[in-house]
């Protein structure tokens, strides 16, 4: 038969556990969130980046053919000037947004530190349930032989290959909870 002290701890954790999946709920959540907005942060930056190198581009090549040419200017000269001016100042908003970017990149990753707390009180739960569930398990009468293939874990769950929440949730109810 089961232990008063495990089965007190069987409760407590059923009654932990609907807190427990909304919290990996909000972890969820949360690391969705962050990562959008990552991926959001890079693009825009990709675009801005692309601006820069096209202008440095251009002015690059217009350089160049000055420096080919024997017959310059000295307003073309000017208007060469005018232009590397423009790309510096361009270049120099640039590193600022970049700057500021990876800023919020860096923010964006502030989830990291309350997930970390979510999934440690989570991981406690389970530790606690742990130890009365196998002396459950082991006061059960012997289950019908089980074809082991079946219950062997095969490394990360795909989306289309992994449990639903419904059969999570058929699982433990089929455990009592």
């Amino acid at each position: 038969m089961i232990r008063a002290d495990a089965a007190q701890i069987l409760h407590n954790v059923v009654d932990e556990l609907p807190d427990a999946r909304e919290r990996l709920s909000y972890v969820r959540s949360m690391t969705e969130q962050a990562a959008t907005k990552v991926l959001n942060l890079v693009e825009a930056a990709q675009v801005d980046a692309e601006a820069v190198r096209k202008k440095g581009r251009e002015l690059s090549d217009a350089l160049n053919r000055l420096a080919l040419s024997t017959n310059i200017s000295q307003e073309r000269a000017r208007a060469l000037m005018k232009l590397c001016a423009a790309y510096a100042a361009d270049a120099a908003s640039f590193a600022s947004r970049e700057k500021s970017l990876h800023t919020e990149i860096m923010m964006s990753q502030d989830f990291q530190d309350l997930s970390g707390q979510v999934i440690n009180k989570v991981s406690r739960m389970l530790e606690r349930v742990e130890p009365p569930l196998r002396d459950l398990i082991e006061s059960l009468p012997a289950p019908a032989a089980v074809e082991s293939a079946s219950l062997e874990l095969h490394g990360v769950q795909t989306p289309d290959k992994a449990l639903k929440q419904d059969d999570v949730d058929d699982l433990l109810a089929s455990l009592g909870f």
